[in-house]
């Protein structure tokens, strides 16, 4: 008598997910190098849980932001770039004067870019918290320390 074996595949939704914070510290850090192993903590997929239909990401505190470093001429090269759909609307600021005015901005564009471009990518950027000092808000909820 064969004895039928079910492979259960456990599929994770909004209700089955456990949600942990993590502080990262910015300071020295490459602005590309960091930001993308933030994304993948905000989409999960350090979980054995990850479900690409379900948001299983964790929320991520960045502090620092304003001590983040870019390699070769980027900072006074790059430029971010944006429209606001009306003719002549287009504006570039360069990576250093972005950084003198809103040293957040950059870190929040790099994630931003590499999450999904759909609803659940927006949902997932919510989960960010940037903060260009030292102290951030959210010691209630006791985050856990990552070092990249």
């Amino acid at each position: 008598m064969d004895k039928k074996i079910s492979y259960l595949s456990v599929m994770a939704n909004k209700n089955t997910v456990d949600r942990k914070w993590f502080v990262i510290d910015a300071e020295g850090q490459t602005v590309g190098r960091m930001c993308s192993k933030i994304a993948h903590v905000l989409m999960g997929k350090h979980k054995p849980s990850f479900t690409t239909h379900c948001d299983t990401g964790d929320n991520v505190i960045v502090i620092n932001a304003d001590k983040v470093r870019f390699t070769g001429k980027k900072m006074a090269q790059k430029e971010y770039i944006t429209y606001s759909l009306y003719p002549g609307g287009q504006k570039r600021v360069k990576a250093k004067n972005l950084m003198e005015k809103k040293p957040t901005a950059i870190v929040e564009n790099a994630v931003k870019g590499m999450l999904p471009k759909t609803i659940l990518g927006n949902h997932m950027f919510k989960k960010l918290f940037v903060y260009s000092g030292a102290e951030h808000p959210h010691f209630a909820q006791k985050p856990e320390v990552i070092n990249f």
